[in-house]
């Protein structure tokens, strides 16, 4: 591959380092970013997702591998993993995605992870999660959690 053709492996090489700074060069000054747990951010709220996270408590037992990139000049995907605990409760999980790109001045534009919501709940808050894990209820009220945890930690930032 040639260098603009690498950007997937080099965002995920900087995920699994848990180098938010580097994760977020990766990213166009445009990017649009969407998962079940965030909803859609973009520009430097999606920057600075990944910069929150790598300063929070995935360092706690947190591995990252990925595997399965694909990618053109356009678009590409990949797998990835984690296997953490998750801070609030002490559970472990282990979270599958499957990421899509699209790519854009040789950085990835946008950025859609998928992954079992209803399973991620489950490992992390057990029987709760099993029961709510799978409504919209549960969805948006991580949303409204993540999203105040993001904006706390872009204020801390300024």
């Amino acid at each position: 591959m040639s260098a603009p053709d690498q950007i997937i492996a080099q965002f995920y090489r900087a995920f699994k380092a848990l180098d938010g700074d580097a994760m977020a060069a990766c990213y166009h000054d445009e990017i649009t970013f969407t998962d079940p747990a965030f909803g859609t951010l973009q520009g430097d709220e999606a920057k600075n997702m990944w910069r929150m996270l790598c300063q929070s408590q995935l360092g706690k037992d947190f591995t990252v591998t990925y595997r399965d990139i694909q990618q053109t000049y356009e678009a590409g995907s990949a797998v990835w993993e984690t296997h953490y605990l998750f801070s609030k409760t002490g559970r472990k999980v282990h979270n599958i995605v499957n990421a899509n790109f699209e790519l854009k001045d040789g950085l990835i534009y946008t950025h859609t992870d998928k992954f079992d919501l209803h399973r991620w709940a489950t490992q992390t808050m057990g029987i709760k999660g099993y029961l709510l894990g799978w409504t919209s209820f549960f969805k948006r009220k991580l949303q409204q959690q993540t999203n105040a945890m993001l904006t706390a930690f872009e204020r801390s930032q300024e």
